[in-house]
């Protein structure tokens, strides 16, 4: 479970630094590893290749805006409570898809695009400012290193078979012993 938590953590801290960046890699992830069924919870929203498609494209989109002048800072108000929102529900999805606990998940996924939020922040303008690094070269060590790191926590995370449910079956036809959480 602790692993769980760390994962869940680590993508927070990635969806601090870019917010679309996190889920967009978890869920590229989740379609190729859990089968896609009739949405009924927002993880089966999230396994669908559409969704995922999108979030590329809106990864892609965010990765390129960041280069813009003049953009908001992430600490502003809706641009830091859409980075914890994106970390939470990234953790919440990792936590489900292994069998853990949603709740503590989505907690640790929060918790860790908080610190990556502040952490990346103040380590960019230090770069910028003190070491007079260029801002865009900044950015796109960061972009680098977002899409790296959150691609190996993403990649980690594996679905948890449920427990095996005993089923009576007709004569012929095949029992399906376990399914996944999701």
């Amino acid at each position: 479970m602790i692993q769980t938590y760390a994962k869940a953590f680590g993508l927070g801290i990635i969806a601090g630094m870019r917010s679309f960046v996190a889920p967009a890699l978890l869920s590229h992830k989740l379609v190729r590893t859990i089968p896609a069924k009739e949405p009924s919870e927002p993880i089966h929203y999230f396994v669908q290749p559409q969704a995922s498609l999108a979030l590329k494209v809106l990864a892609g989109g965010e990765i390129l805006a960041d280069k813009i002048p003049n953009v908001p800072d992430r600490t502003v108000a809706p641009e830091f409570g859409f980075r914890v929102a994106s970390g939470a529900a990234c953790g919440a999805i990792v936590s489900q898809t292994e069998g853990a606990a949603v709740p503590a998940g989505a907690a640790a996924g929060g918790l860790g695009a908080v610190i990556g939020t502040l952490a990346f922040f103040r380590l960019r303008q230090w770069l910028d400012e003190e070491v007079g690094l260029p801002d865009p070269l900044v950015a796109l060590v960061e972009d680098a290193l977002a899409i790296g790191i959150g691609w190996s926590i993403a990649n980690s995370v594996e679905a948890a078979p449920a427990p095996a449910q005993e089923r009576i079956t007709a004569p012929g036809e095949e029992a399906v012993l376990a399914d996944y959480y999701v």
